[in-house]
């Protein structure tokens, strides 16, 4: 039997807990009674007494206790005590401020040490959720500053300009933003090929950053090339007549080699670098969209041990690094129905759920670990129903034969091959 399974909590909380705080800057201390913690911010005091008993870990924001942790030892899972963490949240007596059903700290939390659930008390909409580890002070700062409520209004307030979108992708929008709204975390849309998934992602972002709901956003694809086009769409989208969205907004990209950029188009195409300031330390006056592959996203999260097996883009400049959580608000995977390996398959899933963000998953034709992470879609748009409407054209099947195909193909020594251009 594994030591672990002997794991006190004492020894969960010294081995693991605490660690994991302390990577997320918060100072691990002692209650001290009677201590002077009038404006001290960035400590995760053990054992805060509350009227309804020791709270296991209390975390202060000037002086004030913003979070409360509830933890249990190794073998205990911890997705259903949060109420323990809420009951001490009704009885911390220093606040001032009441949430919902009398909390009276905002953050939730309950831990084993290896898995860690949070939850939002403010909204009662807010369910609690599984995160990869502690938010930062600065996280839970920016999320006090956001009133969820307000911001959702005001996107419910927001007109279409004429003409930016067809119907269709004005319901999948539309379909998504009530999603958001009612506080669902991972959606997916399945819009068939053609129809216009991109156009409809980047109104949908405008419209997400312009209410206030996501300000760092991250657009995931898989490979240079496509990143290369995306940033291209969203640099000639415009968002308001005579608007163009970069004007509007940063965008940003990864670097690209030549090959990554050739086209037809004559267009110059300048691509700004992101800052690697803007993944490991977000700010929360950020506001931002990111092009990246998932395969240089995986490295940087990961290191090279994330690249994905059969990867030919080798991603030259990717580096590891400490990226938080709260990086972004929005993620957008496209083409997220690429089939994996098992082993590519969990670096995927992994970079996705490292970020405590809204994901966003987009494809034509949904595969099953698509599903399996990003749920039945929220809008549904099928070929069959884009032909029906005029936006696709039918296809007839015609079929050929080949004699290549039934005979093969024969070299003669000597011979020489014609290629036609």
């Amino acid at each position: 039997m594994s030591d672990s399974n002997y794991e006190s909590e004492a020894q969960t909380r010294r081995r693991r807990i605490d660690p994991k705080l302390s990577s997320q800057g918060w100072q691990v201390c002692d209650h001290v009674p009677n201590g002077l913690l009038d404006g001290v911010s960035g400590l995760a005091v053990a054992e805060w007494p509350t009227d309804n008993g020791p709270a296991d870990y209390a975390l202060l924001s000037h002086g004030s206790v913003i979070g409360v942790v509830e933890a249990k030892k190794l073998t205990v899972g911890p997705q259903n005590v949060l109420t323990q963490a809420a009951r001490y949240s009704q009885g911390v007596k220093e606040s001032q401020t009441t949430y919902g059903e009398g909390y009276r700290v905002p953050f939730l939390y309950s831990t084993n040490g290896e898995q860690v659930f949070f939850q939002d008390v403010r909204d009662p909409l807010n369910p609690s959720r599984k995160v990869k580890t502690f938010h930062t002070l600065g996280a839970l700062r920016e999320k006090l500053s956001r009133n969820e409520a307000i911001l959702s209004k005001g996107l419910s307030e927001m007109p279409f300009a004429p003409g930016a979108v067809r119907p269709y992708q004005e319901e999948a929008i539309l379909a998504v933003e009530k999603a958001i709204q009612n506080r669902t975390r991972q959606m997916m849309v399945v819009m068939a090929t053609g129809t216009g998934k991109t156009r409809t992602t980047i109104q949908l972002a405008y419209r997400l950053m312009k209410s206030g709901l996501a300000k760092r956003v991250l657009f995931l694809v898989d490979r240079r090339a496509l990143a290369a086009q995306t940033v291209r769409a969203f640099a000639s989208f415009e968002c308001e007549p005579g608007l163009k969205f970069d004007k509007t907004y940063e965008v940003y990209s990864q670097k690209f080699s030549q090959s990554d950029l050739d086209d037809d188009s004559g267009e110059k195409f300048d691509p700004k670098v992101l800052p690697n300031r803007y993944l490991t330390d977000p700010q929360p006056g950020d506001t931002f969209v990111y092009v990246s592959t998932i395969q240089r996203m995986a490295i940087n999260l990961f290191g090279r041990q994330g690249m994905f097996e059969s990867n030919e883009e080798q991603e030259e400049g990717a580096e590891l690094m400490n990226i938080p959580i709260h990086a972004f608000d929005l993620i957008i995977a496209d083409e997220c129905h690429r089939g994996y390996s098992s082993k590519e398959e969990a670096v995927w899933r992994d970079t996705l759920d490292h970020f405590d963000a809204v994901k966003i998953g987009l494809t034509a034709t949904p595969a099953a670990h698509t599903v399996a992470f990003f749920h039945d879609p929220v809008y549904r748009y099928s070929y069959e129903q884009a032909v029906k409407e005029g936006f696709l054209v039918d296809f007839d099947v015609v079929k050929v034969k080949s004699d290549i195909r039934i005979e093969g193909i024969n070299w003669k020594e000597g011979g020489t091959a014609a290629f036609v251009d």
